[in-house]
């Protein structure tokens, strides 16, 4: 939802998840019609539809969360913010982008 206020996508927006039965619940299926949202979900048992996923948590992990524990969740939840938005996807060159960050890929796609 923070991603959606942000960045106002327009209708039609596929938002991609795993299987998991959070993402077939009512109220989640709700929110993605309330910003007109397209769900899609990978097929069943084809472990590559949620690589990109996969290899995003495994950075994450390598990079930030088990370098260093959190005395509350409230100071968990500000350096992943600060690591996706500020890092991540602004300085972080990425391979499978010609290494530039997903910023300036995403303006180039649009």
């Amino acid at each position: 939802m923070m991603a959606t206020q942000r960045q106002r996508p327009p209708a039609g927006l596929i938002r991609h998840s795993d299987r998991g039965s959070q993402y077939a619940a009512e109220a989640y299926r709700r929110q993605l019609a309330d910003i007109h949202a397209i769900p899609s979900m990978s097929r069943a048992g084809c472990c590559y539809d949620n690589a990109p996923m996969e290899s995003f948590f495994h950075t994450l992990n390598v990079e930030l969360v088990h370098q260093r524990r959190w005395a509350t969740r409230d100071e968990a939840r500000r350096d992943l913010v600060a690591y996706i938005a500020g890092y991540y996807n602004r300085q972080r060159l990425h391979s499978a982008l010609g290494y530039i960050t997903p910023e300036p890929a995403e303006r180039n796609a649009g």
